[in-house]
């Protein structure tokens, strides 16, 4: 038996996919525990399936958070990636380290994973001499998201330096964002394109606890149903965005209902008729499982990759981070069609969802896509790669 420790930042799209790995590695009877500062989220994101023993729920140990504070909404590009890290990822990896050391000095991991955005599962591991690797939730970092912004590139490696020599090993050069032993990749090639030094596993798509109240009823089996969902960190930039939908969407109720997912409240007419059900969360899995026609997103990768596990093809929408990029490898698989966030209006929108409903080569790529995520092999693969990393080190 092997011990391993998640660290993870407290957002659902980085704890959801390694939910999957860490129950594959509780059930061959290995101890696992998490660290992040939102144990209710891990919990209630972990169910009973990745905790120390059955029945006992996710062993969690508590960091402190990130600063409050939100992003400016009209923050684009650059701007608002230099934002998140300078108002987010750094802080929450300098308040999120002491925790992280005492988990480790607790729990006693052979092995730690840390999200790539959790700099402080790479970094502490680092300083106490305890393996890491590196769980990589989004692909956008794999194609240099910084090239041609070498300012950008300045600025953030004289951050991490010295983000390094507070919590991490003053010595060490890894950057904290890929492990040197191992880097697991949710994703596979086909979507993301090739990239050296990793394990590519594709989406870690687990049972998750179930919704309830999802109106299973209202869906009518003679029409196509399209969701419409902006993940959940988005809810303060999608009205328009989601009101434009609704438009495009009414107009092809012929033969298209929608299922409009609006955490915000943002909708001028929230609730539901027979065309248009707009909902605060929906059991996303099972609703793809159901049976959908296509996904309009933000190009969140957690809903992409979920999309695309089920052969669904999408319109994406991106916002920000790593979005555009996620964007792009939709777009480039040809298991989608990209439109603007901020300008897209009713009667683009709807071409370009006509263009993924009724063009056959959309749907085919998506399908094609989600056979190569499958032969991937998912948490299972993950779990493998993990315990060869354990054994080498025992």
């Amino acid at each position: 038996m092997s011990r391993f420790l998640f660290v993870v930042p407290p957002l659902t799209g980085h704890i959801n996919p390694v939910v999957g790995v860490a129950a594959e590695l509780a059930g061959r009877g290995h101890r696992v525990a998490w660290a992040c500062s939102d144990p209710a989220l891990v919990r209630r994101l972990a169910g009973e399936g990745a905790g120390a023993s059955a029945g006992s729920g996710a062993e969690v140990f508590a960091c402190a958070g990130a600063p409050e504070g939100s992003r400016p909404p009209e923050l684009r590009g650059p701007e608002a990636l230099r934002f998140l890290w300078e108002w987010y990822l750094l802080p929450l990896a300098e308040a999120m380290a002491p925790g992280v050391r005492a988990a480790v000095g607790e729990f006693r991991p052979d092995v730690v994973i840390a999200d790539q955005q959790a700099f402080a599962g790479a970094l502490v591991a680092e300083r106490l001499g305890v393996p890491w690797a590196t769980s990589a939730t989004t692909s956008a970092e794999f194609t240099d998201p910084l090239a041609g912004l070498p300012k950008v590139r300045e600025w953030l490696t004289e951050r991490l330096a010295l983000l390094r020599a507070s919590v991490g090993d003053p010595a060490g050069r890894t950057d904290p964002r890929f492990s040197p032993r191992l880097v697991l990749a949710f994703s596979a090639p086909e979507l993301a394109g090739p990239a050296e030094g990793v394990r590519w596993v594709g989406p870690s798509v687990a049972a998750r606890p179930a919704g309830v109240g999802f109106p299973w009823q209202w869906l009518d089996a003679g029409r196509t149903t399209v969701l419409v969902t902006l993940g959940t960190a988005n809810t303060d930039v999608g009205a328009r965005f989601l009101d434009v939908c609704v438009q495009a969407l009414r107009e092809r109720a012929d033969r298209v209902q929608a299922v409009v997912v609006d955490p915000g409240g943002t909708l001028r007419a929230p609730g539901g008729d027979k065309d248009v059900l707009v909902v605060p969360s929906v059991p996303q899995l099972a609703l793809l499982e159901r049976g959908v026609g296509a996904v309009v997103c933000h190009g969140g990768h957690n809903t992409v990759c979920e999309a695309l596990w089920h052969g669904v093809p999408l319109v994406v929408a991106p916002i920000r981070d790593d979005q555009p990029v996620v964007a792009g490898q939709v777009a480039d698989a040809g298991a989608g069609v990209r439109v603007r966030f901020g300008r897209v209006g009713a009667r683009r929108l709807g071409e370009a969802l006509d263009a993924v409903l009724d063009t056959p080569g959309h749907r085919a790529a998506a399908m094609r896509i989600g056979a190569a995520f499958r032969t991937a092999g998912g948490s299972p693969a993950a779990a493998d790669h993990l315990e060869e990393l354990a054994r080498e080190l025992s």
